[in-house]
């Protein structure tokens, strides 16, 4: 047994590689807060939390949080409480935090995945192993294509199939003229071939325009329809109006969210966090639910750094569930990138190895904890406090 000795917090901000925004998202990306957990063997795991105000569950259901709301959390509630827990102690680790503080599940989950990376450090296991075992050995991803001009979506759609990709995610939920012309244009450029999906992240007001608009994207061949609207019985009604799959998002947040939408008999994919839910350990519960509904899934985020990256991809490697392709970031240091951009959303990254990337889909890493070393170097480059 190995307790845990301290837990702190530290911000950093990763210089995006281009501008990724979607509907409602009003800061940038990559300024996030790493959780650092030393346990009393010296042994360090690292966690983090890509927390965003913007981001929160539907009709308020769930609240946004900042990066100084998660270093506020994680310091006065959190550490004290989780401080002599067994870092391989999953259950009594949520238990201490769910008594400190109700709520806040992406503090809990940066606490969480630095636990989970000192349990499998300490154990010599990687963590898909603490959550079941390998259910996949590669993860394919999913390119995202933020609110951007057509025409850089063009040139990177192109670019993105020329380097073996084969989904790819467009950012809609602005304008109707305006998101059918992006769908037409990134079809065009990408190829047949290429699985495309929309997501409008609750951008379309009420159920019949996004059935209007949607069912004009139909011809382009979509995957899967992302989150249309608000609500989890409105996007039920979108789903039985499209041929075209739904995907719920911001209304599936934990895996009482999932039992509601498998009620509805009609979404039939469900995008996990690991983060929404609070962390691994409840992100797995989301994807038991799922699977014995029969609902899809795949593993989404807010376009972590490596840090969060790395759960997301042990995550996705564990669960029997996620089937689809995953809208994981390849995170990979500045001097590994070589001009690739499929995944890819920071010049630089604070891992030490880049993660690995086969006909379109990332290895998972099998070395102890999160697989792949953080590089503190980076981190104390882009920290800013």
């Amino acid at each position: 047994m190995s307790r845990i000795a301290s837990v702190s917090t530290l911000v950093v901000q990763l210089p995006t590689r281009r501008e990724h925004k979607w509907t409602g998202l009003t800061e940038p990306i990559g300024r996030y807060i790493l959780t650092r957990i030393t346990d009393e063997d010296g042994r360090v795991g690292w966690g983090e939390a890509a927390a965003l105000k913007d981001w929160g569950g539907e009709f308020g259901r769930y609240f946004g949080e900042s990066v100084s709301i998660v270093e506020l959390v994680v310091e006065r509630y959190l550490a004290p409480a989780v401080t002599g827990v067994d870092t391989a102690n999953i259950v009594e680790l949520h238990s201490r935090m769910d008594a400190a503080i109700k709520g806040y599940p992406y503090a809990k989950a940066a606490v969480e995945f630095a636990a989970y990376d000192l349990a499998g450090k300490r154990l010599g296991v990687p963590v898909h192993t603490l959550l079941g075992g390998c259910a996949r050995p590669h993860v394919p991803v999913t390119h995202s294509i933020g609110l951007i001009s057509i025409e850089e979506a063009e040139k990177e759609a192109a670019q993105v199939a020329a380097e073996g990709f084969r989904t790819i995610k467009i950012k809609i939920g602005v304008d109707a003229k305006r998101d059918i012309d992006m769908v037409r244009a990134v079809r065009n450029a990408a190829g047949p071939a290429m699985e495309l999906c929309v997501d409008a992240n609750e951008g379309y007001k009420t159920p019949g325009e996004a059935v209007t608009v949607l069912k004009q994207m139909e011809k382009f061949g979509l995957k899967y329809a992302e989150q249309p609207c608000m609500g989890i019985e409105r996007i039920a009604e979108v789903a039985r109006a499209l041929d075209t799959p739904v995907m719920a998002d911001e209304s599936g947040w934990n895996a009482h969210d999932a039992i509601q939408i498998a009620e509805q008999h009609a979404i039939d994919i469900v995008s996990i966090y690991t983060t929404k839910p609070g962390g691994l350990y409840r992100a797995m519960e989301v994807a038991a639910v799922c699977r014995a509904a029969g609902i899809l899934c795949n593993v989404n985020g807010s376009i972590e750094t490596g840090v969060g990256n790395l759960a997301n991809l042990q995550f996705a490697a564990a669960s029997p569930a996620v089937t689809l392709s995953c809208v994981i970031p390849v995170s990979r240091p500045a001097e590994h990138q070589n001009g690739r951009i499929g995944g890819t959303y920071y010049k630089d990254d604070l891992l030490r190895d880049p993660m690995t990337v086969v006909d379109g889909a990332i290895e998972v890493p099998m070395a102890p904890g999160m697989g792949i070393a953080v590089d503190e170097s980076k981190i104390e480059k882009y920290r800013v406090n």
